[in-house]
């Protein structure tokens, strides 16, 4: 019998609080919100104004997009668990003191990102509600890494990577004044637990400290990660090398643009000469034929003499150069190899820090060891480049010694005939 009418109990308490239940909010309703994170305890506030002991009375928690709605329910001094949605089963509770005091706030142990979402505290019989928006979020720190080289930019790309999102935050890369860095747009991952992962790589230039920040924040839950990371000096050694190849090149180009417009420029003032002989030596032709003869053989062989040695010294300057661009296209290929060994034997380091277990300091000790290694390795490559380059420099300065001697050894020959006139 005593079964029996507590289960006429249960029954009458579900009938008296299921028309409050499918209310509808209203503007009238007080309305507060509340933020916590993952895996705090968080409190739920609802007040009863005035203040009167509601011990004795129904009252309950509910979320009309659960189902079943009950997150928690009161009647006559004692919880009813029977309708209670089973993701809040010990977790969600009451205090009696402060009933006593008019005081129906709810507290919830351990939130989770599920509990997201508005909550309805009501007491039927006073036709009184009122409604709690709770956001519960999430939030880990960013690990950045070395991701390569980019050899098209001439720098060194960085990855930056965060999991345990909630809300979806936004990224971005600073430099060490706080700059923002350009980068393309992070790539996001929601997990089967609503969490998101974020990433994104950015290629950094060398700056005066070579440190960069890879910043994650989330203004509706007020939460800010970062992570700093310094790029050694050496990485960013190799791809400058490309540059110095390209100088050179353009440098031995330029030479051979300067010998064109020499070439060009004798030519003219050999024909020059040769007009105006032949216009002082037309007005004496009556008298002396046999000296415009000479003069004009003289010319002849003078400018045969000079074309040939002009284009001796051309020969010798192209043989030169093209020796000078096969030098630089080796020089080319061997930084190109540097740089592909310098990007596997990072690689390689991080893929054996990423899968081996132990303490994360030996771990950590570990990466700077070997990536100390690897930019010595940089430095010793740096130091037989730049030997390279001064071997090139000397060769240089060799070709245009040469072209020097030429154009002041022709300015000689084309100034004899004025001086046998």
């Amino acid at each position: 019998m005593a079964q029996l009418m507590d289960v006429f109990l249960h029954v009458g308490v579900v009938l008296l609080i299921a028309p409050s239940c499918g209310s509808q909010k209203t503007d009238k309703s007080p309305h507060q919100s509340v933020t916590v994170m993952m895996g705090e305890d968080v409190v739920l506030p609802c007040q009863l104004d005035p203040p009167v002991d509601a011990v004795s009375m129904t009252l309950e928690w509910g979320r009309s997009d659960l189902v079943p709605r009950f997150v928690f329910v009161w009647h006559n001094g004692k919880e009813l668990p029977d309708n209670q949605n089973k993701a809040y089963k010990g977790r969600a509770s009451l205090s009696v003191d402060k009933l006593k005091l008019g005081d129906l706030q709810l507290t919830l142990t351990k939130a989770r990102i599920s509990d997201n979402g508005t909550y309805r505290c009501s007491i039927p019989t006073m036709k009184k509600e009122m409604f709690v928006d709770l956001t519960v979020g999430a939030a880990s720190p960013p690990s950045v890494s070395l991701a390569g080289m980019d050899k098209a930019n001439h720098g060194v790309m960085l990855d930056c990577e965060s999991k345990g999102w909630y809300p979806q935050p936004e990224l971005m890369w600073l430099d060490a004044e706080g700059h923002l860095l350009s980068a393309g747009a992070p790539g996001s991952v929601k997990g089967p637990d609503d969490l998101y992962t974020i990433s994104s790589r950015v290629t950094v230039k060398k700056t005066a400290s070579n440190n960069f920040t890879c910043k994650l924040q989330q203004r509706n839950i007020n939460q800010t990660r970062e992570r700093s990371f310094h790029v050694p000096d050496d990485f960013f050694l190799v791809p400058g090398c490309s540059s110095s190849i390209a100088i050179s090149v353009v440098f031995g180009l330029i030479i051979i643009f300067i010998c064109v417009f020499m070439a060009w420029k004798l030519r003219n003032k050999l024909k020059g000469k040769k007009n105006k002989n032949e216009d002082r030596e037309g007005t004496q032709l009556m008298m002396e034929g046999k000296k415009v003869d000479n003069s004009e053989n003289k010319l002849k062989l003078l400018e045969e003499s000079l074309r040939k040695e002009f284009k001796e010294t051309l020969m010798g300057l192209h043989k030169e150069l093209k020796q000078q661009k096969d030098d630089l296209t080796l020089k080319k290929k061997e930084a190109e190899s540097v740089v592909e060994e310098h990007e596997r034997k990072v690689k390689s380091v991080e893929k054996e820090v990423s899968e081996e277990k132990g303490d994360l300091k030996e771990k950590k000790a570990q990466v700077y060891l070997k990536l100390k290694e690897i930019c010595r390795e940089a430095g010793w490559s740096h130091e037989n480049r730049k030997q390279d380059f001064q071997q090139l420099e000397m060769d240089t300065d060799k070709l245009m010694t040469m072209m020097m001697d030429a154009v002041k050894k022709m300015e000689n020959n084309t100034e004899q005939p004025k001086e046998e006139m």
